[in-house]
């Protein structure tokens, strides 16, 4: 046992209904104070309880800075149902309508999302981009804990497994007139570091994302931002190496965002700028040279 652990207290928790015991203003209210207790990262609330023109009101429209996407979050205390779902997906469909130059995704907030409604909402993923958190409410002494839980994310169509990618080919120049130099600049460090594992590896420029790989399989995606010093990352790691690269990142000051894959993969996303490769390079290294290992 480590010194800092030795210093831990245990507390004793009861699970709480919080329908029994709140209403959804006070859910809201949390949420409104610090959006990022959703484990979505850092969004921007751009209106809490959007009127549509349906007549309905969404509970929260956020907007993430990082890529560009909406959230469209409807609450429900208890169990969801039926009527929880096709509302989400109904003000999903309105706001991707109103604003189609954005990428939107429906989230599902519930107490309880049961066995049933989730594979509905699983079948479903493959066509609506749908996020299902539920959270759980825990009383310890005098204090109530809120634990969210992201139980099915987004399906994303995994990068190197696009087929028809012909079309969306480009090259370098495509690049410099839509990224900024340090965006660039990031990227072409990380790929610095990449090829003195492996000098032959390709790149690839498509239209929307820069990817680097072997002859094999691509393990890595850039996403070069247009008003922005970083560069949007998206790596392929093995199930045994998630952690180890997630404790990488941290150490650099950086919060991944996970999606699992089959096959024992997945993919870490980061934010990553100049300052975190110089001041991190071997940590940055090691997580290049296990992709590397992935996808070879």
């Amino acid at each position: 046992m480590s010194e800092n652990n030795k210093n831990l207290e245990f507390y004793e928790s009861e699970k709480i209904s919080l329908r029994e015991l709140f209403n959804e203003k006070w859910l809201q209210d949390k949420i409104e104070e610090d959006p990022t207790i959703l484990g979505l990262g850092e969004l921007e609330i751009l209106k809490r309880e959007r009127k549509q023109s349906s007549g309905g009101k969404i509970d929260f429209l956020l907007k993430s800075e990082e890529d560009n996407t909406l959230y469209e979050v409807e609450i429900q205390l208890g169990k969801t149902d039926e009527s929880h779902i096709i509302r989400t997906i109904e003000y999903w469909d309105l706001e991707r309508r109103k604003n189609p130059s954005y990428q939107h995704r429906a989230v599902i907030v519930a107490e309880d999302i049961t066995s049933r409604f989730f594979n509905v909402i699983y079948l479903m993923n493959r066509s609506i981009p749908i996020i299902a958190i539920q959270v759980n409410a825990l009383k310890v002494e005098n204090k109530i804990i809120l634990n969210f839980t992201k139980v099915l994310d987004v399906y994303e169509h995994p990068e190197d497994e696009i087929k028809d990618i012909g079309e969306s080919n480009v090259d370098r120049p495509y690049w410099t007139k839509r990224a900024s130099p340090k965006s660039l600049e990031v990227m072409d460090k990380f790929i610095q570091i990449a090829k003195s594992y492996n000098n032959e590896l390709k790149i690839t420029y498509n239209k929307f994302h820069i990817a680097l790989g072997t002859s094999r399989r691509n393990f890595v995606w850039f996403h070069p931002r247009k008003a922005s010093d970083h560069n949007y990352i998206d790596i392929l790691v093995s199930d045994e190496n998630v952690d180890k690269t997630k404790n990488n990142l941290e150490e650099m000051g950086i919060s991944p965002g996970l999606r699992k894959r089959s096959g024992g993969l997945n993919n870490i996303k980061f934010p990553l700028k100049l300052t975190n490769i110089e001041h991190h390079k071997e940590l940055l290294a090691q997580i290049i040279n296990d992709a590397i290992k992935v996808s070879s």
